[in-house]
């Protein structure tokens, strides 16, 4: 990751500080004597949120945000982040270099470079965990974290411990398609600063990330293309106008259908806050979940607040209403029944076609052909989520179940 002449400035000589650190890290892992490092300011350590299970492509993953904020009066400069099994000691990752840098990303008054990340004094850091379990090993039941960094200003190295916090346990829910056919792309970037795993809203007195596995529904032809024609009437994009599925039976908890709607992507103007969401359909599905369906055409929603919807059932159309760049169905599971002030949740789609993917948002922005599906990779897909910018396919919306 590129670095500021100041981020530069605070990294010199900082490669031994940094080994001191990791030795420290290693010492106190094994078992050394902590007691022989006097007391310092340091980090304040916070899980916010419970830690999530959600399956991936084949991969069961930990969801979840660790906060650091720094007491010290000097810049800390953080060499390593190690999760680990608060019961066993086993790691579950572990946060070094690149890898660091990704998790931390960038934010005002961190500073990353190949070998730390310095938090400014009395910054809070968040670092944003996507952490795989190994294939077959059984899910922790609580997490501790340790991280090793070094003071600038005394050359001290240190280790600290803490952010404990229990996993969520309980299956996601299974649910249905929100779109039918395909070819689909499932837009979405867990290292990308505004994508919507690390956007937060604080409306309420509470900070929360309800897009934490919000998938944009963008549809594409055979070449990876978003419209016919001109691109910017949005009549033209092949997504614009697709029936919008209820992904459960359930009960209409929300809807909003008076958003005025561009005609074109250049005509539309940035909504505040309130409107991001667009016309949009929330499904109380249960449990304490809630279904968002997001930027619906003006005038296509189709039920009302405490209707009984079945699964399959139209409910509205794709469109492009409040915030977004071209005509997608934004979908999340959350907490609440609440747009912004509610904690996103996982969930798994119990079945789709894999058909390939993207190496990068930047790919699929660039508006290149999608890979082909990788040797080795199944096609059809069932009880999970699809990775990130992968292209897939849904069944057709059964007949008996249409509007």
């Amino acid at each position: 990751m590129p670095t500021t002449p100041l981020a530069r400035k605070r990294f010199t000589n900082l490669g031994g500080l940094v080994v001191c650190a990791l030795a420290a890290f290693a010492a106190q892992a094994d078992g050394g004597n902590a007691a022989a490092t006097p007391p310092r300011q340091s980090f304040d350590l916070r899980v916010p949120t419970a830690p999530m299970l959600a399956r991936v492509e084949s991969v069961t993953r930990l969801v979840y945000e660790l906060r650091l904020v720094n007491f010290a009066d000097a810049p800390l400069h953080v060499a390593r982040i190690e999760s680990v099994d608060a019961d066993g000691g086993a790691t579950i990752d572990d946060l070094r270099g690149a890898a660091l840098a990704r998790a931390f990303g960038a934010a005002p008054g961190i500073a990353c470079d190949a070998t730390a990340c310095t938090v400014a004094p009395r910054v809070q850091a968040t670092a944003y965990f996507w952490s795989a379990l190994r294939a077959g090993a059984r899910a922790p039941r609580a997490l501790r974290h340790r991280v090793a960094f070094a003071n600038g200003a005394d050359s001290a190295a240190s280790l600290v411990e803490g952010g404990d916090a229990r996993v969520a346990t309980g299956p996601p829910p299974k649910l249905g398609p929100p779109l039918a056919g395909g070819p689909w792309v499932a837009v979405y970037a867990p290292d990308m600063a505004r994508g919507h795993r690390r956007v937060a809203y604080a409306v309420d007195g509470r900070a929360r990330i309800p897009g934490r596995f919000a998938i944009d529904w963008m549809k594409v032809d055979t070449q990876g293309r978003l419209a016919h024609g001109d691109a910017s009437r949005v009549a033209n994009w092949y997504g614009y106008g697709a029936e919008v599925l209820a992904v459960a039976d359930a009960t209409v908890a929300a809807t909003r259908d008076d958003v005025a709607e561009s005609a074109t992507t250049e005509g539309a103007a940035s909504p505040p806050i309130g409107d991001a969401s667009g016309n949009y359909v929330a499904l109380d599905l249960g449990d304490g979940r809630f279904a968002f369906y997001e930027h619906l055409k003006p005038g296509s929603v189709r039920v009302n607040i405490g209707d009984r919807v079945r699964r399959g059932q139209v409910i509205a159309q794709l469109g492009f209403t409040g915030h977004s760049t071209g005509p997608h169905l934004h979908f999340h599971v959350a907490d609440a029944n609440a747009t912004l002030a509610a904690e996103g949740l996982p969930y798994a789609l119990d079945g789709f076609e894999l058909l390939g993917g993207y190496a990068s948002i930047d790919a699929f922005g660039r508006g290149e052909p999608w890979l082909p599906l990788a040797a080795g990779l199944a096609a059809g897909r069932a009880d999970e989520l699809p990775a990130a910018n992968a292209v897939v396919e849904f069944a057709p919306a059964p007949a008996a179940r249409a509007d």
